[in-house]
């Protein structure tokens, strides 16, 4: 029987890589998004809504609001170091984001298989509210850092 290695102990092994993996994701770091933390299918970020960032009435533009609430659904649901896709998303914009304000972000992992995994993504700023996103991915079979260099695999539990 083929022998897996559990999707916790990758996370554990791989953090740093897989942090720093998504730490310079050319879109998020032209954006000025800043990775803050990620876990086991968890992660945060924020960003400092700049003028260039604004829509037409002066607010926080809404891809960008989408882009950093992506962004930690991206870097959460990659964070077992296994090649994971965004199959769909839905978002809420609940306020707007004031010029010069922080967004924090942060993804929760719902429920994962080996297939799928669904998050719940909230965006926040000076406490209030400003969306919420909820997220499919598509779990690929291929890991993106080098799980064959890992010794006395252990099952990977479902």
């Amino acid at each position: 029987m083929d022998q897996k290695i559990s999707d916790e102990r990758i996370h554990q092994t791989f953090r740093k890589e897989i942090f720093e993996i998504f730490e310079n994701e050319p879109y998020a770091k032209f954006l000025g998004i800043k990775l803050t933390d990620i876990g086991e299918g968890t992660a945060a970020a924020e960003v400092q809504v700049q003028p260039h960032m604004l829509n037409s009435h002066g607010t926080a533009h809404g891809a960008v609001i989408f882009a950093l609430a992506d962004f930690v659904f991206a870097a959460a649901c990659n964070s077992y170091g296994k090649t994971s896709v965004g199959l769909s998303t839905t978002v809420n914009f609940m306020a707007a984001g004031k010029a010069g304000s922080k967004l924090k972000a942060v993804a929760l992992e719902e429920k994962k298989n080996n297939r799928t995994s669904w998050y719940n993504i909230k965006v926040e700023s000076e406490g209030e509210l400003i969306a919420a996103m909820e997220a499919l991915a598509y779990r690929k079979s291929r890991y993106f850092v080098p799980v064959e260099k890992m010794d006395k695999p252990i099952p990977e539990s479902f």
